[in-house]
């Protein structure tokens, strides 16, 4: 498939291995530049694996991952230079302890790059006020709640204005209210940052509605690549498992059973 500047991810045929199981084979799949895309699917499906390649922690062992048209490199330099371009939200949000909200997301800006002090401080006003955290700045991780926690991590992925966003589970362990504020924020980040977003969750009802495109991942590959208004239209009976939240069905419970599948 030939790459163009409306394709912001592209995985060609990618198997991918973890020891000697396969973990993911035959991902075929295309994020849209723009979009806000969830990648779904139960625990253990194999979406941190596929986070893992698209972050060139993971190579492929067959097919290609590529980034604005280009291979995910392996050499470290050209994999460094790469992941300037890459905005990782954790589930853990990661940030340091010793460090205030305003100085955590100031470290990327002082790691990757010579701006002046006075330029660097007005880049995290700036952030941090995108994610409504203004005020926030001189305070400890361990003064705030889980979910500006999560706020001040997610301006600290955006501090070198990356075009492609990855949130690893960005619900884990918030509040509905919580929830609610960070999947808004995305939304509205994405639209006036121009920015293209792969939503990486198990939270399907809270993720869909702001979401544009929807692939979800069961028994070691794609089942369903769509609209979220075709996904909840979908008679796949793998599908109907997981938005049910059934416990018996096609997707096994149990992960030896999943890998004997």
């Amino acid at each position: 498939m030939t790459q163009t500047a409306e394709t912001a991810v592209h995985l060609d045929a990618v198997r991918l291995v973890r020891g000697n199981r396969t973990v993911l084979d035959d991902i075929r799949l295309t994020v849209p530049t723009g979009s806000v895309t969830a990648v779904l699917g139960p625990s253990g499906s194999g979406k941190s694996t596929l986070l893992a390649a698209l972050t060139g922690e993971l190579v492929p062992a067959t097919g290609d991952v590529r980034l604005f048209g280009e291979k995910v490199p392996q050499s470290s330099r050209e994999l460094l230079a790469m992941r300037k371009r890459l905005g990782v939200l954790l589930q853990g949000n990661g940030l340091l302890t010793d460090l205030t909200a305003g100085e955590n997301v100031a470290l990327p800006l002082r790691t990757h790059t010579d701006l002046p002090s006075d330029v660097i401080d007005a880049l995290v006003e700036m952030k941090l006020h995108a994610v409504g955290l203004r005020a926030a700045k001189d305070l400890y991780p361990r003064e705030l709640s889980g979910g500006m926690a999560r706020r001040v991590a997610l301006a600290r992925a955006l501090a070198l204005d990356p075009p492609l966003m990855i949130y690893d589970e960005p619900l884990t362990g918030l509040d509905p209210i919580a929830s609610g504020v960070i999947m808004s924020l995305i939304a509205r980040l994405n639209k006036t940052l121009g920015l293209t977003s792969i939503i990486v969750t198990h939270h399907v009802h809270e993720t869909l509605p702001v979401c544009d495109h929807a692939v979800v991942i069961a028994n070691g590959r794609i089942v369903f690549d769509g609209t979220p208004e075709e996904l909840e239209r979908s008679d796949d009976p793998l599908v109907k498992q997981f938005l049910g939240g059934e416990p018996d069905g096609p997707i096994a419970f149990d992960s030896s059973a999943r890998s004997a599948a």
